[in-house]
């Protein structure tokens, strides 16, 4: 595989660097690192004290220096530094250590063989916008309930999809933050209930929802129950309109089984993504957090069509986007809603 490599010099030992050494540190001359031997007292010392320098590593923490390994850059071997700390579970990290011990490295590993268009999966997810070899693939986290949400549905993507046409295709993910959003989890078990029979349905259902949020109640529990009613029946009258199993479509709705919005929000707060709040988009795997600007999109878009070799359309002639001044921010984090 392919790898980007970065090296980031956190201190030059020896005489090279006897000016930068920290009060206490001898600045005699090298000492050759060997692989499987430990390193010499004062070697370990000065890689002690330099990492608590550089990193202010709080001096109720032990450091473990460990024996010397074979890594991937040469003139580089590899130790690993334990962190110990009284009532607390130990931690490690890797570190690079010049064979002619001078020089202390940290070393990051980013995996760059993969296309970043497949972090984030769109598999079985109702989509609008071009088909699924579409150059450009837009996969937003979505919340019913969120403002933020709406505005971007209702404003931003209506103008891409003008623009760009078959050359994105647009899917949304469940990220329903139930904890200051009472009915969205409901919401979201509902679309994709319609989504599973057409596709047609459950993008004309989310469409609606975002327009006419506000319109639904959830204030309190009694208001809850009632929206509840209100999102299925929003949902069965779509289904009518789309000519789907009526019997079907109302047995899921009734089922609420929220397993499958729940596996999403699991791989939204999960590695590598760590999503915390709505809207969240990925462009062919480049995040874009909050609503945004169409400018801003129409860069990110554009230089994902010409990484994937194809043409972007001309820039069309908009006027000034409501939401470019400024940029609105996303929906809070669950728990912590905003006042």
């Amino acid at each position: 595989m392919r790898y980007l490599a970065l090296i980031v010099l956190l201190a030059t030992m020896g005489c090279h660097a006897q000016s930068n050494l920290p009060a206490g540190i001898s600045a005699a001359g090298s000492q050759p690192v060997q692989i499987g031997v430990s390193l010499s007292p004062d070697l370990a010392r000065r890689v002690d004290v330099m990492i608590r320098s550089r990193s202010h590593v709080p001096s109720e923490y032990r450091l473990t220096i460990g024996i010397p390994t074979k890594s991937e850059i040469a003139g580089y071997d590899q130790i690993q530094v334990t962190y110990t700390k009284e009532g607390e579970p130990n931690q490690s990290a890797p570190f690079l250590l010049s064979t002619d011990g001078k020089t202390l490295a940290q070393f990051n590993k980013i995996d760059v063989s993969q296309d970043p268009k497949n972090l984030v999966s769109a598999v079985g997810r109702p989509a609008r916008g071009g088909p699924e070899n579409a150059p450009v693939l837009i996969v937003g986290f979505d919340d019913l309930e969120c403002p933020y949400c709406a505005k971007m549905n209702a404003e931003i993507f209506p103008a891409l999809l003008d623009r760009y046409k078959n050359q994105i295709r647009v899917v949304y993910r469940d990220f329903p933050l139930d904890e200051i959003h009472p009915w969205s989890m409901h919401a979201a078990v509902d679309s994709n209930c319609l989504g599973a029979l057409s596709t047609t349905g459950y993008w004309n259902y989310i469409d609606y929802v975002h327009a006419h949020a506000d319109e639904v109640p959830g204030k309190d529990q009694k208001s809850v129950l009632f929206a509840y009613q209100t999102l299925d029946k929003l949902a069965m009258d779509e289904g009518a309109r789309q000519k789907v199993n009526a019997t079907q479509l109302m047995a899921c709705i009734q089922k609420q089984d929220n397993a499958k919005v729940k596996e999403s929000m699991q791989d939204a707060i999960g590695d590598p993504l760590r999503i915390n709040s709505t809207p969240i988009l990925y462009v062919n795997g480049e995040k874009v957090e909050g609503v945004v600007s169409l400018e801003i999109l129409d860069r990110v878009i554009d230089d994902a069509l010409r990484a994937a070799g194809q043409t972007p359309p001309p820039a069309p002639v908009r006027p000034a986007s409501p939401l470019a001044t400024p940029s609105a921010p996303p929906a809070p984090v669950a728990g912590k809603p905003k006042s």
